[in-house]
């Protein structure tokens, strides 16, 4: 086992727990988001444009008030003003700025997806039920894949299909952190 291998493994015994709190996480928002597609839909819209007007705000005061390396204010006030832009947008448009996450969400869920297949595979010979988080970032890829592939679908279907992607990677993140608690029980009898 090399170097990387023995600190994932020792990541996934040690915190189980956390897999634990991510899968309910996942679990509740999949739950709530079926219940209120509606208000979760404008929330989760709302909520970003709230987050990036503030994040830009702060940045343009971060470029006028900084001090130090007065050549590059510019670039942080410039980063600023796109997030402003872009909370500005959020409340003019909401209806882009919900395609424009539909197609962040897809780029996160392919990448954090990839990155889980590669952990779970670099795991294969370490641990048992690798293939549960192998498959929970299969699970992940093809949720990307079909939101790049069917946008249009409707912001309303996607958010099912996040609630439902939610729902069944939480329940998988559950299943690997019981199935790693009960390897860090082994190892500690052994």
């Amino acid at each position: 086992m090399n170097v990387i291998e023995k600190h994932l493994v020792k990541l996934l015994f040690r915190n189980w727990w956390v897999l634990l709190v991510r899968g309910l996480a996942a679990i509740a928002f999949g739950i709530l988001a079926w219940l209120m597609p509606q208000a979760s839909l404008a929330a989760i819209v709302l909520l970003f444009g709230a987050y990036a007007l503030v994040d830009g705000v702060l940045a343009v005061g971060m470029a006028i008030a900084g001090s130090g390396d007065r050549e590059h204010r510019w670039l942080v006030a410039l980063w600023g003003l796109v997030g402003i832009g872009a909370g500005i947008i959020t409340f003019i448009a909401p209806d882009v700025t919900a395609l424009a996450l539909l197609f962040y969400i897809a780029i996160w869920a392919i990448a954090t997806g990839v990155l889980e297949i590669v952990a779970a595979v670099r795991l294969r010979k370490e641990i048992e039920g690798e293939w549960i988080l192998g498959l929970a970032g299969l699970a992940s890829v093809v949720f990307g894949v079909i939101l790049v592939a069917r946008p249009g679908a409707g912001a309303l279907a996607v958010l099912w299909m996040i609630a439902t992607y939610a729902i069944v990677f939480g329940i998988l993140l559950v299943v690997l952190a019981f199935k790693a608690r009960g390897m860090l029980e082994e190892a500690k009898r052994a």
